[in-house]
């Protein structure tokens, strides 16, 4: 099976930078412990302020898949830093041998 490679690209509401930047390290850390997780980055626009990049990287979809029911992810993703988002796109792609090399 192969692995996921998750690009998530998050902007803050007006007024909300602050309040998702709070919360976010602690999403990232705990993404990081996940068993199926391979890396957790996150990177800030250098165009915008308000706007930054996740770089998800898990050893399966099913893992990708227990990521996003894991307590976490609904209590801080869903519940905390979704509701100050003025937009949010995820992508998924797969991985596949030849993207090693």
């Amino acid at each position: 099976m192969a692995e996921l490679q998750v690009i998530a690209r998050h902007t803050a509401l007006d007024g909300k930078r602050d309040t998702v930047f709070a919360v976010l390290p602690r999403l990232i850390e705990a993404s990081r412990q996940e068993p199926g997780n391979l890396g957790f980055e996150a990177y800030l626009s250098m165009d915008d302020p308000k706007s930054y990049v996740l770089l998800e990287r898990y050893t399966s979809r099913d893992a990708f898949a227990e990521h996003r029911d894991s307590p976490h992810f609904k209590e801080l993703m869903l519940g905390q830093i979704l509701p100050n988002l003025e937009s949010r796109v995820v992508e998924q792609y797969d991985v596949t041998d030849d993207d090693h090399s």
